[in-house]
């Protein structure tokens, strides 16, 4: 047997006291979970340890919690794991989730953010037409595509982890925006466009992610939920050329023709042309965009004071060599069909299992 300590953040609203940290400590083999340690404790030490629980195997997604300030489940994480992380005599740190109130010691008010958001995007099919006489059904290779985002257990693990809803609280945020796409490539659904336009143009939608792969990192189930954000975006500019206020059709539009023309990113023409809508010229007589334009004038002027921008940058930018060759190659591959293949088409094996799939998804 092994012996491991956890301190765990406690706060009780009824006792109208601070939240406050207590250490604990556990007997368990090194194999078994935070969980068990935590179980353990309301079962030995204190029975008034609040923690959400139920199957124990990372399928219910009730236990989630910030374990060493990384947002995980519980029972998905193995003592020994956590207590190597943590380092050599320090204890495992327990906390509830980040981004949604805490109700009690490690519970937190799914309620108020986490289901509030997933609502937000309408969770259910919106098919189009008359109800068929039984069920709906499509080919199984239709709904490939939504095979990742189908495998979310709703946590909450992606929003406790966000970086993006600790700025903006308003973001719609991972989770929700991973269910609609869950809907959005869906060959059931009658309403692709009006969800995607929606979600273009909310402010907290689909373009307040910043990439930062947070979700990825912590996400139990791999459904990796800042893909399928990209890929909301993608449909929404690529395959309905949604302009939004966002600028997000704009930027996408501008950051590749820069590319194109150049190869390399002129800094000067990325705002011009993402609030030109892709277009230089456009950024400078849109009405809408030379409001934007001049409320960014302040971290333009920060850029020259500091040396990143100069004049002679914001006018010459010099050319990749052979950008020719760049632009063949950016021709070639966007003549092409895109096929996305998620996690759940090429799967973790290498070698030829991994081949074999990926093949036969190329053949759908």
């Amino acid at each position: 047997m092994s012996d491991f300590t956890l301190k765990i953040r406690r706060y009780d609203p009824e006792s109208g006291e601070p939240a406050f940290w207590h250490e604990y400590p556990v007997d368990l083999p090194p194999e078994r979970s935070v969980l068990d340690g935590i179980l353990q404790i309301k079962d030995r030490e204190d029975a008034s340890l609040a923690i959400r629980c139920s199957c124990r195997a990372a399928i219910c997604g009730s236990c989630g919690v910030r374990i060493n300030g990384k947002s995980a489940l519980a029972c998905n994480t193995r003592i020994s794991d956590a207590a190597r992380r943590a380092g050599p005599g320090k204890p495992i740190v327990v906390e509830p989730m980040g981004n949604m109130p805490v109700l009690k010691d490690l519970i937190v008010d799914m309620d108020a953010v986490h289901w509030k958001k997933i609502m937000r995007v309408v969770p259910w099919l919106l098919p189009a037409g008359e109800p068929p006489e039984r069920e709906y059904t499509v080919p199984a290779e239709a709904m490939i595509d939504v095979t990742q985002s189908m495998a979310c257990i709703q946590c909450g693990v992606c929003v406790s982890a966000c970086l993006s809803l600790e700025v903006d609280p308003q973001f719609v945020g991972p989770a929700a925006l991973a269910k609609a796409y869950r809907f959005v490539g869906d060959p059931r659904d009658g309403q692709t466009e009006e969800r995607l336009r929606d979600l273009a143009e909310d402010p907290h939608g689909i373009y307040d992610c910043t990439h930062c792969f947070a979700c990825i990192e912590v996400c139990p189930k791999d459904v990796a939920p800042m893909s399928q954000i990209m890929r909301l975006r993608r449909r929404a500019t690529g395959d309905f050329e949604i302009k939004d206020s966002n600028n997000g059709y704009g930027h996408e539009r501008g950051f590749v023709n820069i590319i194109e023309r150049w190869g390399t990113l002129h800094e000067a023409q990325v705002l011009p042309r993402s609030f030109g809508e892709g277009s230089f010229v456009k950024g400078q007589v849109k009405p809408s965009a030379v409001k934007q334009l001049a409320e960014t004038l302040p971290t333009a002027l920060r850029g020259l004071r500091s040396g990143k921008v100069t004049p002679k940058k914001v006018i010459v930018h010099p050319k990749l060599p052979d950008q020719a060759r760049v632009r063949k190659v950016m021709h070639t591959i966007e003549s092409k069909p895109r096929l996305e293949l998620n996690l759940y088409i090429v799967g973790d094996n290498s070698g030829e299992e991994q081949g074999a799939m990926a093949e036969g998804s190329q053949e759908l």
